[in-house]
């Protein structure tokens, strides 16, 4: 791999412990999943193709450009799903890490979208997403999972070009989550705090399909 700034090392190397950290939780099972870090200095780093993400060193990191292309010393081959990365960073230009993730309330929830979308209940969580007020409202977008990768790309940029997303992150239909962060520690607290969000959402199905009372408590805690 093209030498690295210290400064690039270092994302590098945090993105790698992340990866192993989601692998622990059996959020990138097998080859799953594909992380990236844009540091300021140096190119795009991405996790490679068919890489089990548990066992990453910041050797196997292949660099790209923020398009996508492979760049310096020819190293392994970039995930393929690198032209999602591509789409954010080139939408977002404070977009520092991209992390996408396999969790299985992700792929559960992007089942119950409606014209494209899921909305996401009011939690304290959203703030850390962005979505801030006493009754915080969101929705997050869900893409078809077309085989070709690029015209999921294509459409996350439309979409941008559209008035973008509530929360930094998406759902692709039985794929998984990707969010994006200004640096990799946020990147890792977004995909943190989606998956509280999905995992309260599935649980809140549940207990509504059990026949149960669920109802979000008002101003003063009282329903």
């Amino acid at each position: 791999m093209t030498p690295l700034s210290a400064e690039a090392r270092k994302w590098g190397e945090e993105m790698v412990s992340h990866a192993a950290f989601f692998h622990g939780r059996g959020w990138v099972a097998g080859t799953a999943g594909n992380l990236s870090v844009r540091p300021p200095e140096g190119p795009v780093l991405i996790t490679p193709s068919g890489r089990h993400k548990g066992t990453l060193s910041i050797g196997d990191l292949v660099a790209v450009s923020s398009e996508g292309s492979p760049v310096g010393e020819k190293g392994g081959r970039p995930s393929a799903e690198t032209s999602l990365h591509a789409a954010i960073y080139g939408s977002v230009p404070k977009a520092g890490a991209v992390y996408h993730v396999h969790t299985v309330e992700s792929n559960l929830v992007s089942l119950w979208a409606q014209d494209g979308g899921v909305g996401l209940p009011p939690l304290e969580m959203l703030k850390g997403l962005g979505v801030v007020g006493e009754n915080p409202s969101a929705r997050m977008e869900v893409f078809p999972n077309w085989p070709e990768v690029p015209k999921i790309a294509d459409e996350v940029v439309k979409r941008f070009g559209e008035g973008g997303f509530d929360v930094p992150g998406f759902l692709i239909r039985l794929h998984g989550l990707t969010v994006w962060g200004e640096d990799p520690a946020q990147a890792l607290h977004h995909v943190e705090l989606m998956d509280f969000v999905f995992r309260y959402l599935v649980l809140e199905r549940q207990t509504r399909e059990r026949g149960k009372v669920f109802q979000v408590p008002g101003p003063s805690g009282g329903p």
